[in-house]
């Protein structure tokens, strides 16, 4: 693949190449010590605007199609996206039960991982009894949620 992803600008000059130093001399007396620390180049200071002078014109120029009123007054438009109060909870009641749930929900998970932890813990130490009785409650708390959940069905 011999093409660049990024074609050049056929409009665009030519850059600029470095100029290629000669090769130093060597010199003859013994080397100082301490080698000297290289000159550092500064790049060129910026200045905004483009070499193209085509990409320095106004917005205007540049894009006619954008007019002054594109967006407020554009004809074309036809829905300017949701009304007031878009976003906003209609039924407060309802949210604050599901807030209630999810918070309740989440509790349960967090409580069921701990568990799960001390269970195999217990289970890795060879106490199978003390496992067997935390897995029984990791059992009793996932069906509290089950009926938690099939309490209220019509709010689902």
């Amino acid at each position: 693949m011999t093409e660049d992803a990024f074609p050049r600008d056929p409009e665009a000059p030519e850059p600029a190449r470095p100029p290629v130093a000669p090769a130093p001399a060597v010199p003859r007396t013994p080397a100082p010590s301490a080698p000297a620390a290289p000159k550092a180049t500064r790049p060129p200071a910026y200045t905004p605007g483009s070499a193209q002078p085509r990409l320095n014109r106004p917005v205007h120029e540049r894009y006619p199609q954008i007019r002054p009123t594109s967006g407020y007054g554009d004809p074309r438009i036809t829905h300017t996206g949701p009304g007031p109060g878009a976003g906003t909870e209609q039924e407060p009641e309802r949210s604050s039960k599901l807030t209630a749930r999810l918070t309740l929900a989440l509790t349960v998970v967090i409580g069921q991982l701990w568990g799960l932890t001390i269970v195999v813990d217990e289970w890795m130490a060879g106490n199978t009894g003390t496992a067997w009785w935390g897995a029984g409650f990791l059992c009793l708390s996932f069906l509290v949620m089950l009926g938690l959940w099939l309490i209220d069905p019509k709010d689902r």
